[in-house]
């Protein structure tokens, strides 16, 4: 009976304020329909990030929340993820800054558990023609060819390029292969007019710029 008028509680404040102004555990309960679970899934992961980057078999476990919720929870991150990439996408934006980098490609990759590489395709003017996955790996790394790299930009007629990869380990500070990587993709880029304009690495504690720390 609790949980019953709890839920009209959410459903009528949603009605009157919109549902920006419920809170965490509120949007949470809405899903679950369950208000101990909501407050255990957030308490257990931290935060609704956290709750986003759990594992099916994990996320099942907490509070008692079972396979189906489980389900209906991950479907609605996959949906706001989806809808966040969407709004990056269309129309293509113009590149200004590495910020701009960073709002495009974080709602894909930010949860990721396993390490991806994408790069965007740019014109003269900064505009991106096209993002695209170049490799997907393991946590600890993914293998890069830059020549496949060089080759696609050459199809799109590109004048430049964004190197961007993630973390799953949450740190941004770049490894060795990094910054091999990034030497050999900026030479090969050169030999035919194509500007490696920045390499970024995305993590849940930041992210890291090797033009913004004078590395290119």
């Amino acid at each position: 009976m609790r949980l019953f008028f709890y839920m009209n509680h959410i459903t009528d404040k949603m009605d009157a304020r919109g549902v920006a102004s419920l809170t965490d555990e509120e949007l949470v309960t809405l899903l679950v329909e369950d208000e101990q679970m909501a407050h255990a899934l957030l308490t257990t992961c931290g935060s609704l990030a956290g709750v986003a980057r759990e594992e099916r078999a994990r996320l099942r476990m907490i509070g008692g929340l079972g396979q189906q919720r489980a389900r209906r929870l991950m479907a609605a991150v996959e949906l706001g993820r989806r809808v966040a990439a969407s709004e990056g996408e269309e129309p293509q934006p113009v590149i200004r800054t590495s910020d701009d980098v960073v709002r495009l490609v974080r709602p894909a990759m930010e949860g990721l558990k396993y390490e991806e590489c994408r790069a965007l395709y740019l014109t003269s003017s900064n505009r991106v023609i096209e993002q695209q996955r170049i490799s997907q790996g393991g946590v600890q790394g993914t293998i890069v060819d830059h020549r496949l790299i060089i080759k696609r930009a050459l199809e799109l007629l590109a004048t430049k390029l964004v190197l961007v990869h993630n973390h799953p380990s949450g740190a941004a500070e770049p490894s060795e292969a990094d910054r091999r990587l990034t030497r050999r993709l900026k030479e090969a880029a050169a030999l035919f007019d194509i500007q490696l304009v920045d390499h970024l690495i995305v993590a849940r504690e930041g992210d890291f710029s090797f033009k913004r720390e004078g590395l290119l």
